[in-house]
């Protein structure tokens, strides 16, 4: 079982690289080039990169077949978070840099217990 669980964590690694690049470029345009509010930015830039990052792991990572309702689940709850954070943010006045390195903190932790111990929990035996 040790072995079976870093067997994707190098992949999981690059793959989650990827996904703060996407979020963070994303972030940046729509908040400082566009004007939109942290939260909003926040939430279409994780929603974007969570689409490159799940579809991806599903391809490459675990190389199993999921739900659309189990996508959706993670989708509702991380883009739940991201929006949480951006509206902080935006009632605090807090800087981008900031609300975006949280949520990518956040992200990271959650969104691989997400993936390892809910999406994909029954590759694990």
């Amino acid at each position: 079982m040790k072995g079976t669980a870093m067997k994707g964590f190098p992949a999981l690694t690059v793959i989650g690289i990827a996904d703060g690049l996407i979020h963070w470029q994303i972030f940046f345009v729509l908040c400082s080039a566009i004007g939109v509010k942290q939260a909003a930015g926040n939430f279409a830039a994780f929603c974007v990169a969570a689409a490159f990052s799940f579809y991806v792991n599903v391809l490459y990572t675990f190389d199993v077949r999921t739900s659309i309702s189990a996508y959706l689940l993670f989708i509702s709850l991380m883009g739940g978070l991201s929006y949480g954070i951006g509206s902080l943010a935006d009632t605090h006045n807090l800087p981008g840099l900031l609300t975006v390195a949280v949520f990518s903190a956040s992200n990271l932790l959650l969104g691989y217990c997400f993936f390892r111990f809910v999406l994909f929990r029954d590759q694990r035996a």
